[in-house]
């Protein structure tokens, strides 16, 4: 269940023995992989004895999402942060800028499909794909840089100021898309800005709400979150 959305990052466990740091262009060691793959197994086990067969089976009969999450594909925003149990909970799209656009069709199926009642965006500090697209990136892959092109952000800015930026860029697309479950209240969109590094000075590891449905005032945004206000499109 959803159950620290909006609060600090919670503490988790994660069983990583012997992880390489690689640099950012450095390439991968298969050597690591094999040790990795035998770790993700171990913990797969351990986690379906944890679980046992009821519990399969009650994911075995179908999915009702309560949120759609779009994050960006970075290794650092994980489920962990958000939801303590995801299973069943959060239908997850992930891609480089947690962009909306380029994931359309499964952001869609999460809302008209699984009847989400939460689209939550959540960009991050120290965003890769935000300080590529701010600068210049015309020798990354063709793939890549088609991915990027879509990111409409203030090139040579600081990249706090383009993850926001980026937030409240998709946010909209989602809104102007899902206009009428918007209106009618079905559906609350949603930006956040998952901050590790604390450049927003709100403590490091929060999830910050900048974005309800369009609406970026600070205290409006608070008000909305505490359920004051009908929290319909911002005009």
């Amino acid at each position: 269940m959803i159950k620290a959305i909006f609060t600090p990052l919670l503490a988790a466990g994660l069983l990583i023995a012997t992880t390489a740091h690689a640099g950012e262009h450095e390439h991968g060691d298969a050597a690591v992989a094999q040790s990795f793959i035998r770790e993700v197994l171990a913990t797969q086990k351990t986690y379906g004895r944890k679980h046992g067969p009821a519990f399969f089976a009650q994911l075995a009969k179908g999915q009702h999402p309560r949120a759609t999450v779009v994050t960006c594909s970075d290794s650092r925003v994980h489920t962990n942060m958000l939801d303590q149990t995801p299973e069943g909970d959060l239908f997850i799209v992930r891609n480089i800028g947690n962009q909306f656009g380029t994931a359309k069709g499964s952001v869609e199926y999460g809302i008209n499909h699984l009847a989400s009642s939460l689209l939550l965006i959540i960009g991050h500090s120290s965003c890769g794909a935000i300080k590529a697209a701010s600068g210049d990136y015309s020798t990354l892959e063709p793939a890549i840089a088609k991915e990027l092109d879509t990111i409409k952000i203030a090139k040579g800015g600081a990249n706090i100021d383009g993850v926001v930026t980026n937030v409240n860029n998709q946010v909209a697309a989602a809104v102007a898309d899902f206009a009428d479950k918007v209106k009618a209240g079905h559906l609350l969109v949603v930006g956040a800005v998952y901050d590790f590094s604390d450049y927003q000075k709100h403590g490091a590891g929060k999830l910050n709400v900048i974005n309800v449905n369009g609406e970026t005032d600070a205290g409006k945004v608070q008000a909305l979150l505490a359920g004051g206000g009908k929290p319909h499109a911002a005009h």
